[in-house]
């Protein structure tokens, strides 16, 4: 079932849905099952999984010169909706579809393929630039923004193909999901011009907006009615994740232009200060990080958010621990 059918049948009805990262190439397939296997308890209608480009490696060698080796971390996103729908077969996979590494040629090829196994839903997304670039470059032959990609899966769903001459061409009928930033996007001016872009995707055809991770659900509030404002008029799903660690904490903010609130930091501070022992820090920090989501949860919710969805990073406890509290 389409991501937007499923929010329009609970609508009144919020639910839990989830983000995870794949396991890395070589692993065996329990774990990615294992990642999921936890949260299937609370019945999700749908998983989203992430997509990582191919990374470039420079290796030396003997006479000191360098080799460029491409390599691929994780499994095929084939590979995963294969794995996931052999197992899960009543939830609706999500795979993500990124401009990031991959040409217009490999996107169609793959939601092509996609159709063949019979996902009905994508999100689509620019990725992150190559590592060890500070800015994103778009592949040569592909896009450049997530803007373009949402108008290339909606061309498909037409039956409209880079290749004009295909025979007996398919029309697709891909839910399309992007993302949204409550306090936008890193490489964007403001917050206006990002809420722009957002405008962009969803006018090219864009169903619903998940948003990226916050902490202050005023934040989240304010950028709702900024996009209505605007005439975005979609789903709007807040995304959280769960702080669990102090290394987060301190890399968070930057990583991904977000805000820690005063209140927060108050508490983190006040934690750190109290701890009797690393492990006393861990445990707190911990807990704290449950109180904090469940907190925000229960505000979500009673304004009105139609869903949440909650970046599980592959670890299930914090989050399970979380959506006993708010479902």
């Amino acid at each position: 079932m389409k991501v937007s059918k499923i929010l329009e049948e609970r609508t009144g009805r919020p639910f839990a849905s989830f983000e995870i990262v794949p396991p890395l190439k070589g692993s065996d397939i329990s774990k990615l099952y294992n990642m999921v296997t936890p949260l299937m308890e609370f019945a999700p209608p749908f998983l989203n999984f992430t997509a990582h480009r191919d990374e470039v490696e420079y290796r030396p060698n003997a006479d000191g010169s360098f080799t460029r080796v491409v390599v691929t971390k994780r499994p095929s996103t084939l590979a995963i909706v294969s794995a996931l729908q052999k197992k899960f077969n009543t939830l609706e996979i999500v795979p993500h579809v990124i401009c990031s590494g991959s040409t217009k040629e490999q996107n169609e090829s793959l939601l092509l393929d996609l159709h063949f196994l019979g996902i009905e839903n994508v999100m689509a997304l620019r990725g992150d630039a190559q590592k060890g670039e500070k800015y994103f470059t778009p592949t040569p032959g592909g896009h450049a923004h997530s803007s373009e990609l949402v108008s290339q899966i909606a061309n498909v769903n037409k039956g409209v193909y880079l290749d004009g001459n295909m025979k007996n061409p398919v029309s697709t009928s891909f839910c399309i999901g992007v993302g949204g930033y409550p306090e936008k996007h890193l490489e964007a001016p403001n917050l206006k011009a990002d809420i722009k872009m957002l405008k962009k995707k969803v006018d090219a055809g864009a169903d619903y907006i998940i948003t990226q991770m916050f902490f202050d659900n005023k934040k989240f509030f304010s950028f709702v009615d900024k996009c209505r404002e605007a005439g975005i008029t979609v789903p709007i799903i807040p995304g959280l994740k769960p702080v669990s660690t102090l290394k987060q904490v301190e890399t968070l903010p930057q990583a991904f232009s977000i805000d820690l609130p005063q209140e927060f930091m108050s508490e983190v501070n006040s934690i750190k200060k109290g701890a009797t022992s690393e492990e006393d820090l861990s445990r707190k920090l911990y807990s704290f990080g449950i109180e904090w989501a469940v907190m925000q949860g229960k505000e979500l919710l009673k304004n009105g958010a139609p869903a949440i969805h909650f970046y599980t990073m592959g670890k299930a406890e914090n989050v399970r621990s979380i959506i006993s509290s708010l479902f």
